[in-house]
């Protein structure tokens, strides 16, 4: 099963362990159908985005906004846990978790782009274009993970995670890590570095989810699947808003 190494928290090893394999390859999981339930799935986040962003800038008292986010990201991470635990809730499950993204995704974004004019659509064209770039480049073949290449990528992001997880503590007991969440040229180098491996894991995804329609696996986990991109996607857009916003920051 070593084949199977992605760092992605929803695309695990173990997610098509046990399934059994399908023969009716109209029933069976495709590349293709995970990728156009992922555009599906960014409607989703592009529509319920318009509308969180419309009603922060409208609002007239903030005082409550941090209790916003603070519950849809809690509500996020109950629906992703869902659909960890029982795929098949994806098919219903996916399009709600994209929905609540959307809302978190549309108050970021409007906070940025109330400081910086222009940055978001800045940071959507640079993401959907490295999303597709590398779906097409993998498609025809001109990269394909090794073995090596899995391992590197996966220590490398998890170590990102744990990074961010001091980071974050660090923050809540009065601490501030230098430079890297800085406009300095070491805050802007290591937000590079971290969008190089957003990129890759993308990569790693794609591969992934080739493996699992090698082994046929049932269509419906084409919305898992999907809702796993989504994650990969989300963490990449929100990686290079904030590269714009050091660079913006620093003119």
């Amino acid at each position: 099963m070593a084949y199977f190494k992605t760092r992605n928290i929803v695309l695990s090893k173990n997610t098509f362990k046990d399934f059994a394999k399908t023969e009716d390859l109209e029933r069976s999981m495709t590349l293709q159908g995970v990728v156009n339930k992922t555009f599906l799935l960014l409607f989703f986040v592009v529509a319920s985005a318009s509308v969180s962003w419309q009603y922060l800038l409208t609002m007239t008292d903030f005082d409550n906004l941090g209790k916003t986010l603070i519950f849809c990201s809690l509500l996020s991470f109950s629906v992703g846990f869902v659909m960890v635990i029982n795929n098949k809730s994806s098919r219903y499950l996916a399009p709600v978790y994209s929905v609540i993204e959307g809302f978190l995704l549309g108050i970021v974004s409007a906070i940025a782009e109330i400081a910086f004019p222009g940055i978001v659509i800045q940071a959507i064209v640079i993401t959907v274009g490295i999303f597709l770039s590398l779906l097409i480049i993998y498609k025809l073949r001109i990269i394909r993970p090794t073995e090596n290449f899995k391992l590197i990528v996966s220590s490398i992001t998890s170590g990102i995670a744990f990074f961010y997880l001091i980071v974050s503590f660090c923050r809540k007991m009065g601490v501030v890590i230098p430079y890297i969440h800085e406009n300095s040229i070491g805050g802007i180098i290591f937000s590079i570095f971290v969008i190089i491996m957003a990129s890759l894991n993308l990569v790693m995804d794609f591969d992934f989810i080739e493996q699992g329609e090698s082994k046929k696996i049932p269509k419906y986990m084409e919305w898992y699947c999907a809702f796993g991109l989504m994650v990969t996607i989300i963490w990449l857009y929100l990686e290079v808003l904030n590269l714009l916003m050091k660079s913006k920051s620093r003119k």
